[in-house]
């Protein structure tokens, strides 16, 4: 279970540090919002056919999480790989709470660390590098986490999220 920092936390020393934003913010056209606009109204009314009022509810939610996500400016969040773990925003990941990262590079597209947490209820930590360099990120994470070199894409999830302008 990550950490909250406070005092009594020990993180070691800082070996790499950047900034990313909480989600992409996105520059999406009239189309966009059309299109999206009649996939989820079909979704509401396929939902109400069927009367399951919960999925209609989740449609509707999410139309409004991705309004107020287009007229707000994302917030800033630190990241930081330290010598006993990783630094979130204010959470702290150790070492043993990781099972292993892999790297998916493919300017300008999808330049993003993930990070698997051991625990199967706690989502894997998705960072893009921004201006950071990918090779001197590797070296360090591999003196204390295994690489995954079979994942050479990104999770179906975020490239599906990425490609529809979600995230």
């Amino acid at each position: 279970m990550p950490k909250l920092i406070d005092d009594s936390v020990l993180i070691g020393d800082i070996l790499h540090e950047w900034s990313v934003p909480e989600y992409d913010q996105h520059t999406r056209n009239r189309a966009w919002y059309i299109l999206m606009t009649i996939i989820g109204v079909g979704f509401v009314v396929y939902a109400l056919f069927t009367d399951n009022f919960l999925f209609a509810l989740v449609i509707i939610l999410f139309a409004i999480i991705v309004f107020l996500q287009t007229h707000q400016e994302p917030i800033v969040i630190p990241f930081k790989i330290t010598e006993l773990g990783i630094m979130v925003n204010n959470r702290f990941y150790s070492y043993s709470e990781l099972d292993e990262f892999y790297i998916i590079y493919n300017p300008p597209e999808v330049k993003t660390l993930f990070i698997e947490t051991v625990s199967t209820t706690k989502p894997r930590l998705r960072i893009p590098f921004m201006d950071e360099d990918p090779n001197e990120v590797r070296a360090t994470l591999k003196e204390f986490l295994d690489e995954d070199f079979e994942k050479e894409e990104e999770p179906f999830s975020d490239m599906l999220a990425r490609k529809w302008q979600l995230h």
